[in-house]
């Protein structure tokens, strides 16, 4: 089969990210005597730095991760929780009823920072000056900017100006955006870096000890405190249409660390497929796997309509299980054994047939029958409101839409048989204004949460919001395999689901099942500010050709027809048993590379 360019192979280390400058970084770690887990995270602050309207330093990472030295699977949750403040009492009386898409009060604590020195600490080998040093480079002595940043930007420039003036003076040099290619800095997030680094230099040259007052520095140090004053002192405008503060404290972010958590995991054929647990959609990867476990895909070829149809049709199952059942379980108990059971996806396979759904379709685990009916009322009421403010995170290259962000991956898998998924998102250049003193943006996952009480996303004080980043690491024959992912928020399990599929049923390697037409659906609740769904709605790239295209519209699809290389931005990469690696990403967009030797 043609492919757009070749799959990488080598045997010493295969980096694969969303952009060429973060994937050589991974690579320069891995040649510097590092491992997968130090070349991820070095991978990941360069990505803060070139794809700003992506992710920035105050976002989320959850991350999946096989360690050679453990032998065991661990998720890293690098996802912040509700500030003490975040009350749905407090919300709706700044008058709100959806939890606005950017500004002060779509901030929850930042989790990315502490996930990465978490990594770094416990599995990395290199030190924190040598995994900074490629992000710090790039953000002091400039790197060419893209032009979907300049494009954001300079769309966003009368906004900036008027509203966000300290984002203006970062993002808007001489009053103007940046051109596409040029050379752009931000020299106040280079020297937030490197002050960190000087703190924990002073506790002398022990490795594990340097990453603690790192920690220090951003939790309980000169980070959380310019936090603290600019979010007390500042009144943001954000999508409401009206000026809100925040309710983030230093006190917050003090109390608040990463954490490892236990994959949830689903056997599929030959295949052990890990997750994150349901205080993010992961789950929804492996319902649709256990649905989908009742047809022979094999069968059915890896762009046919039938093909698409069935798992289009999966997934608007278990994606309405994720809007009735899925929560932070350290606050609501979520079913996710029944979910994932042979018998209760059993009965909601028979649901599936040879035409197109138009309903919301949650099954019915006893004793939730209540939070199930509340959940669908909730979505009744808010079918009723006004939601013409855009937000969320599609992955589509012809979006322009200067009030959306999105998401950045990278693969790692390394000659020591260490492999990691990670999906760092948040923080965008459009969610807040920028802090002067540091640099960076806050984070707007809080848009997450719900203002309605008694759903399992409702918003609590210390509550994960219930992201939407969701990794995924596969293990074959009992062996750790594949790492592979997707920006692109609701529509991240739908790609990686068509990479998985058509790779373990039609035996095509990773970069020609990435180059393979793309499809998903917006049948269910959008997770992102104003909540809007499409019912029957299926994407598809012109490329699946008018045949197949049809054959949907005749199964009751309502297909929008996209432009072929538009959607998606997936990337994976893979270890054989003999020590083989493989590598691939995407060609759409023109910037995510896998780099490998």
């Amino acid at each position: 089969m043609f492919t757009t360019r070749p799959e990488i192979l080598g045997t010493f280390g295969i980096v694969t990210s969303t952009h060429w400058l973060a994937s050589a970084a991974g690579m320069a770690m891995l040649e510097k005597g590092g491992n997968a887990f130090d070349a991820c995270v070095a991978s990941g602050f360069v990505l803060q730095v070139v794809e700003p309207h992506l992710v920035g330093p105050s976002g989320e990472v959850p991350a999946v991760f096989y360690s050679a030295k453990t032998k065991k699977v661990e998720v890293l949750c690098g996802q912040g929780t509700a500030p003490k403040g975040a009350t749905i009492a407090h919300y709706k009386n700044e008058g709100l009823k959806l939890i606005p898409g950017n500004g002060l009060l779509a901030t929850v604590i930042p989790g990315a920072f502490d996930a990465w020195m978490l990594l770094l600490r416990d599995h990395g080998m290199l030190s924190l000056r040598d995994v900074l040093e490629p992000a710090i480079y790039y953000a002091e002595q400039g790197h060419p900017l893209l032009p979907r940043v300049s494009n954001t930007i300079n769309d966003l420039k009368d906004f900036f100006l008027k509203e966000w003036p300290t984002s203006a003076a970062v993002f808007l040099p001489g009053g103007e955006a940046p051109k596409p290619k040029a050379l752009f800095r931000n020299p106040q997030l280079a020297e937030t870096w490197k002050r960190i680094i000087r703190e924990a230099e002073t506790k002398g040259s022990n490795r594990e000890a340097q990453i603690e007052a790192a920690r220090n520095a951003f939790y309980k140090g000169f980070v959380a405190e310019a936090i603290d004053a600019f979010v007390r002192k500042t009144e943001v405008m954000d999508q409401s249409g009206s000026r809100h503060r925040g309710v983030l404290t230093a006190d917050d972010m003090a109390r608040w660390s990463a954490s490892y958590d236990a994959p949830q995991t689903y056997e599929y054929h030959n295949f052990r497929v890990n997750k994150i647990r349901p205080w993010g959609q992961g789950p929804v990867f492996l319902q649709t796997l256990a649905l989908l476990k009742g047809f022979d895909l094999t069968k059915m070829g890896p762009t046919s309509g039938e093909f698409i149809h069935t798992l289009a049709e999966a997934m608007k199952l278990a994606f309405a299980d994720r809007e009735a059942y899925y929560g932070d379980p350290n606050f609501v108990d979520v079913p996710i054994e029944t979910l994932l059971s042979d018998a209760y996806n059993n009965e909601r396979r028979k649901l599936i047939t040879d035409k197109a759904s138009r309903e919301l379709r949650p099954g019915t685990v006893p004793g939730y029958e209540s939070q199930v009916e509340r959940t669908l009322a909730a979505l009744r009421d808010l079918s009723t409101t006004d939601r013409k403010v855009s937000g969320g995170e599609p992955t589509l290259a012809s979006m322009r839409s200067a009030r959306r962000g999105d998401t950045v991956h990278i693969d790692v898998v390394d000659r020591f048989g260490n492999m990691i998924a990670a999906m760092p998102s948040g923080g965008w250049l459009q969610s807040s204004p920028v802090i002067p003193e540091l640099g960076f943006m806050l984070n707007s996952r809080a848009q997450m949460f719900w203002l309605e009480e008694g759903l399992p996303a409702s918003l609590e004080p210390g509550k994960r919001p219930r992201t939407t980043l969701t990794p995924t690491l596969a293990e074959k024959d009992g062996e750790p395999y594949m790492v592979f992912g997707s920006p692109g928020g609701d529509q991240q399990e739908q790609w990686q689901l068509l990479l998985f599929l058509r790779h373990a049923h039609h035996g095509l390697n990773l970069q020609e099942v990435i180059d393979l037409p793309m499809a998903h659906t917006a049948h269910f609740p959008s997770s992102f500010y104003p909540r809007e769904q499409k019912p029957g709605h299926l994407m598809a790239e012109e490329s699946f050709g008018e045949e197949v295209l049809g054959d949907l519209r005749a199964r009751g699809h309502d297909v929008e027809v996209a432009p072929e290389w538009t959607v998606g931005r997936l990337v994976a990469a893979s270890r054989d048993k003999d020590g083989l690696l493989h590598g691939a990403a995407t060609p759409r967009l023109m910037q995510a590379y896998a780099v490998g030797r």
